[in-house]
C-alpha cells in the first residue's frame, strides 16, 4: 500500500510539472483551450464516481453542482473581484452544502427515484439563477478576465494547469476514498443496502459524506469556467449535456477503480474536441450515445472491466 502511495504521488508530482513545463514552452494556445476541457470532464467524472460508482447513487445532476460552481465564481467576480482560488474555494464549499441539502432530501429514494429527484433539484437551481438580475439572469453575463499570474503569460494557461492541479486532488481524494472503510462501506451498500444496513455500516451517514464530497469537487471543477469563455449563462452552465456526458466518461471508463473515469474522460473528451475541430461539436451527442451504447452491450463494466477479463482470460489460458 505504501509502495502504491509513493508510485501516486510521484506520477501526480510528474505530471503537474508537465504540466507546467508545457505552458512555459508551447506557444500555440489551443492545446491549452482544449486540454482545459479534458481535464475539467476528469475532475467531473471523478467525482461523480465517489456516489455514482462507489455508492451506487446514478446522480443526473452533476449540471446543477457544476452551475452552481460557475455561478459561485460570478457572484464573487461581481460583488468582490474576488481571486480565482476564493472562487474555487467558495465553490466547493457551496457545492458541498448542496450535496449536504440534497442528500438530506432524497437519498432515503433509492433507484431510478433518486436520480430523477437530482434532475429537478437542477431544473428548480436553473430556473432561480435565470431570475437572478445580479448574476446575469436569462441573457448571461461577460466577465472580464484580471490580469494574469506569473509564470504564466497567458489567463487560458493558468486555467489549464489550475485544472490539472485539481485533477490530481480530486483523484487523490477518490483514491483514498476507494482505499479506505468509508470506500469498503459505499461498495457495501452499493452491492446490497439492507444487509450493508443489517451488518451495521451507516448507510445513510456514508451516503451522504459522499454526496458532500463528490458536490464540492464537481462545484469546484466548474468553478473556472466562468473565466475560461469569459461569459456565463443559465443554459450553458446547467446544460444537461454535462451531465451526459460524465454518465458516459465514467461507464465507459468503469466506476469499479479511480482510473476508470480518468481514461474515460481522456478518451471520450479528447474525441469531443478532435470531433469539434475537424466536423463539428454538434455530432458529439451522438458519438457520445454511440459509444455509451456500445460499451453497455460489449463491455458493462467500462473498458477496467473488460481489461480485466480479458487478464482472466489470458491466466486460463
Amino acid at each position: 500500500m505504501q509502495r502504491n502511495s509513493i508510485a501516486f504521488w510521484s506520477g501526480a508530482a510528474i505530471f503537474l510539472i508537465a504540466m507546467l513545463l508545457m505552458t512555459q514552452f508551447v506557444t500555440n494556445e489551443y492545446p491549452f483551450f482544449a486540454g482545459y476541457v479534458i481535464l475539467q470532464f476528469v475532475v467531473l467524472s471523478v467525482a461523480w464516481t465517489i456516489l455514482g460508482g462507489y455508492a451506487g447513487y446514478v446522480n443526473f445532476g452533476t449540471n446543477a453542482f457544476f452551475g452552481v460552481g460557475v455561478y459561485s465564481a460570478v457572484l464573487l467576480i461581481q460583488a468582490f473581484q474576488a481571486p480565482l482560488v476564493v472562487q474555487i474555494l467558495v465553490a466547493a464549499a457551496v457545492g458541498g452544502l448542496l450535496g449536504l441539502g440534497i442528500g438530506l432530501l432524497t437519498l432515503r429514494m433509492r433507484g431510478i427515484f433518486f436520480s430523477i429527484a437530482t434532475i429537478a433539484v437542477a431544473i428548480i437551481i436553473e430556473t432561480a439563477i435565470t431570475n437572478w438580475r445580479f448574476v446575469g439572469g436569462a441573457a448571461g453575463i461577460q466577465l472580464q478576465r484580471p490580469p494574469v499570474m506569473q509564470p504564466f503569460d497567458s489567463y487560458v494557461k493558468m486555467l489549464f494547469f489550475v485544472q490539472a492541479f485539481m485533477v490530481v486532488l480530486a483523484v487523490a481524494i477518490t483514491r483514498f476514498i476507494q482505499n479506505s472503510r468509508i470506500g469498503r462501506g459505499l461498495q457495501a451498500l452499493r452491492d446490497d443496502e439492507l444487509a450493508a444496513e443489517c451488518m451495521g455500516v451507516p448507510t445513510l451517514r456514508l451516503k451522504l459524506l459522499a454526496c458532500v464530497i463528490s458536490g464540492a469537487l464537481i462545484s469546484a471543477g466548474g468553478a473556472p469556467a466562468a473565466m475560461y469563455v469569459q461569459f456565463a449563462n443559465p443554459d450553458s452552465a446547467f446544460n444537461l449535456n454535462i451531465s451526459v456526458s460524465v454518465l458516459a466518461m465514467s461507464l465507459i471508463g468503469g466506476t469499479a477503480h479511480w482510473i476508470g473515469p480518468v481514461i474515460g474522460a481522456i478518451l471520450l473528451g479528447g474525441t469531443q474536441q478532435f470531433l469539434a475541430v475537424t466536423i463539428s461539436s454538434e455530432i458529439n451527442v451522438l458519438v457520445l450515445g454511440i459509444m455509451l451504447v456500445l460499451f453497455v452491450v460489449a463491455a458493462p463494466k467500462g473498458i477496467i472491466g473488460l481489461v480485466e477479463r480479458i487478464r482472466r482470460a489470458g491466466e486460463k489460458a
